[in-house]
């Protein structure tokens, strides 16, 4: 992560990442990154389209004039999304802990899961994420009768 966006009292601003630890590659689920290339593509095209330039360092998600979106219109919208599909309203936010809870109950080693959240210790990420899930427990304490 090269920057984030942030709301100031002039609107919304690129500035570095809070921490030194927050400046990293981040890599998405094959799955997620083949989505991302393949929405990459219909934008330039759509750009290309309407003859309108697209920066090579442009933002994959943009509004209709290619400026970053509203915070607030992408939680809109992700909530829509889940209406529309039957799933109960979650927060975006709620996903970043369902990947860390799914990476843990996967058996990703705790140091990869702290790399891939941006985390600085084991503590924050085992107290914060690791939600006690069965399958995390099951094995490890048998029962003899």
């Amino acid at each position: 992560m090269r920057q984030t966006l942030q709301r100031t009292p002039e609107g919304l601003v690129f500035v570095p990442p809070k921490s030194e630890r927050s400046r990293r590659t981040v890599f998405p689920p094959a799955v997620a990154g083949a989505a991302l290339r393949d929405h990459r593509r219909a934008m330039v095209a759509e750009a290309l389209h309407r003859s309108r330039p697209i920066a090579t360092d442009a933002l994959v998600f943009t509004n209709s004039i290619g400026s970053p979106m509203e915070p607030r219109n992408v939680s809109r919208a992700f909530v829509k999304l889940l209406q529309s599909v039957g799933l109960r309203r979650v927060r975006l936010h709620d996903l970043w802990h369902t990947r860390a809870t799914l990476l843990l109950v996967q058996g990703v080693p705790a140091r990869a899961v702290i790399e891939v959240l941006g985390h600085s210790g084991i503590a924050l990420t085992l107290n914060t994420y690791s939600h006690v899930l069965p399958p995390m427990h099951q094995g490890c304490c048998a029962v003899h009768g």
